[in-house]
């Protein structure tokens, strides 16, 4: 919803949170009353009564759920919050939030075309199942436990035999993390993705997993660790393809693509490192099957979760990296990422903790998708073509000294090769031309339409943020005072108007031009729990996805300082305390998060963990009831929160 779409009514917003005893964030039924509430199979409908006046939404508050404390809840997707909406009529009507699974990973479920297939399974470029021997006697198909980056997309015209009302569900597998014999995996298999298709209850909301499309991703060269995901403006699924590998194979950038090469392609010097760290696009047909396109103009660097302004055209990308910096992509024409212009931020003035840093953005360089890709696959463009980058001081003035990843290098570009390292050595040729390269792990990002404002997920603040470490540079601008794990949320204020550092005009309405913070969690010392950060603030948040209808940033978390992550909501209007929505299983990462204002009426959050039961520091009772829950820690869910009527009427103020 823009931020001038018409005032949502009871009806818009009953559907929101009235379907499935557990819907997305449920939905909102339609009009005024609700006259009765039918459960069956933990799928309450909530009736509406024709005969009241439909009322407007006044106010969206949610009421926190504590932290759990018992095993069997720790060991589990807990949801015990609540929402109340209050209408301008003064009435008001209360829902209790659940959970509902579509599936765990490794489940067969129905295959688009017919048949089963195992959910999150990997596939080769043949459309092979890469299966894992490591344990001779059984052998199975890989299959991931943690899926990621969703999208709820509904296409109007869309037409799918045997489904009634199809939405469809972009889900992607960042990676797995071990195979039978307990090896880790992480990095060695393409990721996937897959199409669900999903049948809409148009009484309840209520959704139902129908079929399983899984994306052929050969033509795009397979992926790798897609990690967060948004939906743009045109109804696509953008993924992300998060710590690019380093081509100069310095330990730089990630692991290195070797397994990837064997898995996808059967031959581990097949994979090119050049193919992976960029943004992949995938397009949903109407039939519920789907296509991927990666573009090669939007960066090489650790895409997290990047989002789209209203404008079809202006992206705003955070970079999951330490000495990572602030991205953004104008697109030459609008719905279509296959060329535009790259800019990275340089902070001119400090940003701390307590103070606003302004922003005048680089421009890195123009190029089409086709042109980059070509020089890799090609031309067969080496590092070495490129650039020169030293790991020892050559102590030459014409190589210029950076910082990534906490690592000194001294650089320097090719003749004629400009553009080849803006696009495929891009953090390297960002810190040379000034960006201010020095967050650390600055992940999911999202917009706040109305008041124009992006935020950014900041996992943790420290190494190159905090002044006076090893990994800072002063002239980057950014200077905390000391080290929080827990990390933060970030706000950048958007505006028309904006020129580069260079002076020359940006083309855009949404150009962040100052950040300031806005929410810091705080490290504790352990608690009995295992947190050592507060549990009742946002600790290490990772996705984040706005809603313009309930003016709420939800804020999901990837941390080892909450050994149950949690998923908060955080209302921008009255700037109380982020309250507490849902609590993964012990260990798991609170991921997936999806938020959706209106389909066919009804608003959806989606919701996944990924890894259960994978920290160390768990009990040994906890993490056996963890591992138990989730097929020994080998599955993950993929779903959604639900919101069931407290009462079957309204109640009157």
């Amino acid at each position: 919803m823009t931020a001038t779409s018409h005032q949502p009514t009871r009806r818009d917003l009953l559907k929101w949170f009235a379907g499935i005893p557990f819907l997305p964030l449920g939905a909102m039924a339609t009009t005024a009353a609700l006259s009765g509430c039918n459960d069956s199979n933990h799928d309450n409908a909530m009736v509406t009564s024709p005969a009241v006046k439909a009322a407007n939404l006044k106010t969206a508050t949610f009421t926190a759920m504590a932290a759990p404390v018992a095993i069997a809840d720790r060991a589990k997707t807990s949801v015990s919050s609540k929402l109340k909406i209050d209408w301008d009529d003064s009435s008001s009507s209360e829902y209790e939030l659940g959970y509902q699974s579509f599936f765990e990973t490794g489940t067969k479920v129905p295959q688009w075309g017919g048949g089963e297939i195992v959910a999150g399974g990997y596939f080769n470029a043949k459309g092979e199942a890469i299966i894992d021997v490591s344990v001779p006697a059984a052998p199975r198909q890989y299959f991931s436990d943690c899926p990621d980056g969703s999208s709820l997309i509904h296409l109007p015209d869309a037409k799918v035999d045997g489904v009634s009302n199809p939405v469809f569900h972009v889900v992607q597998f960042e990676y797995t993390s071990q195979n039978q014999a307990g090896k880790s995996e992480y990095g060695n298999l393409p990721s996937p993705i897959a199409i669900l298709t999903l049948d809409q209850n148009p009484t309840t909301g209520h959704l139902e997993l129908k079929k399983y499309f899984n994306v052929d991703t050969a033509p795009a060269h397979g992926l790798w660790i897609t990690c967060g995901a948004s939906m743009s403006p045109w109804n696509t699924h953008l993924s992300s393809e998060e710590y690019e590998p380093d081509a100069f194979n310095q330990g730089i950038g990630g692991p290195s693509v070797a397994g990837m090469g064997k898995n996808f392609f059967g031959d581990v010097s097949a994979a090119k490192p050049y193919n992976y760290g960029h943004l992949p696009e995938v397009i949903v047909n109407t039939d519920g099957s789907g296509t991927v396109v990666k573009h090669f103009c939007m960066g090489r660097i650790s895409h997290e979760l990047v989002h789209v302004m209203p404008d079809n055209k202006t992206v705003i990308m955070g970079d999951d990296y330490t000495n990572g910096g602030l991205f953004m992509f104008i697109a030459d024409k609008e719905k279509d990422l296959s060329a535009g212009t790259l800019y990275v931020a340089k902070y001119t003035s400090l940003l701390t903790e307590n103070s606003t840093g302004s922003i005048k953005w680089t421009e890195l360089g123009h190029a089409t998708s086709s042109e980059i890709e070509d020089l890799v696959n090609i031309d067969n463009i080496q590092p070495t073509d490129i650039m020169e980058s030293l790991t020892t001081n050559p102590n030459d003035a014409s190589y210029t000294e950076i910082t990534l990843a906490k690592k000194k290098l001294w650089v320097k570009v090719k003749p004629g090769m400009d553009k080849a390292a803006a696009f495929l050595e891009t953090h390297r040729y960002a810190a040379m031309q000034g960006g201010s390269m020095a967050f650390t792990k600055m992940e999911g990002t999202t917009v706040n339409i109305k008041d124009k404002v992006a935020y950014s997920a900041l996992a943790n603040i420290q190494d190159s943020m905090i002044q006076g470490n090893a990994a800072w540079v002063a002239a980057h601008n950014i200077s905390f005072s000391k080290k929080i794990s827990a990390g933060g949320v970030l706000a950048h204020d958007l505006a028309a108007g904006q020129s580069t550092l260079s002076g020359q005009p940006i083309n855009s309405e949404w150009v962040a031009y100052q950040s300031k913070m806005l929410l810091i969690g705080e490290d504790i010392t352990v608690d009995s729990l295992g947190n050592t950060a507060n549990p009742d603030k946002i600790a290490s948040p990772d996705n984040l996805k706005f809603s313009e209808t309930l003016r709420t940033l939800f804020i999901g978390e990837d941390s080892g300082n909450h050994p149950n992550n949690f998923l908060w909501a955080y209302n921008v209007d009255s700037k109380a305390n982020p309250v507490r929505l849902l609590s993964t299983p012990a260990g798991a990462e609170s991921t997936g998060l999806h938020a959706v204002d209106s389909v066919n009426g009804w608003t959806y959050i989606m919701s996944n963990f990924q890894h259960a039961g994978d920290m160390s520091s768990l009990s040994a009772d906890l993490k056996a009831a963890t591992l138990a829950n989730y097929n020994n820690g080998y599955s993950a869910s993929v779903g959604y929160i639900t919101a069931d009527p407290v009462a079957p009427s309204v109640t009157k103020k």
